[in-house]
């Protein structure tokens, strides 16, 4: 898993038929201080998640795991909107 902020929406209007109904947001993978470590990643989201929130998403076969997007094909998607980060 990795720790992103949804930084946007993607529209995409011609889309293979397993994308209909799921909501694509932009994601910026981040650290636990919010640094940036790698900038628009396009993943689906599984749990209503919107602009702003920190979310964690899993990447790769890990991205087919939850119910909704069982073989789709996606290769991100957002499983959690995340509370609080500690560094303690």
């Amino acid at each position: 898993m990795k720790l992103a902020r949804v930084t946007g929406t993607v529209t995409a209007t011609a889309k293979d038929a397993q994308l209909v109904g799921l909501t694509l947001l932009l994601c910026d993978v981040v650290d636990g201080k919010g640094k940036v470590l790698e900038p628009a990643v396009v993943a689906a989201d599984t749990v209503g998640a919107g602009v702003g929130a920190q979310v964690l998403i899993v990447t790769g076969s890990a991205a087919r795991l939850p119910a909704r997007t069982t073989g789709v094909p996606v290769d991100a998607v957002i499983t959690a909107i995340v509370d609080h980060v500690d560094l303690g």
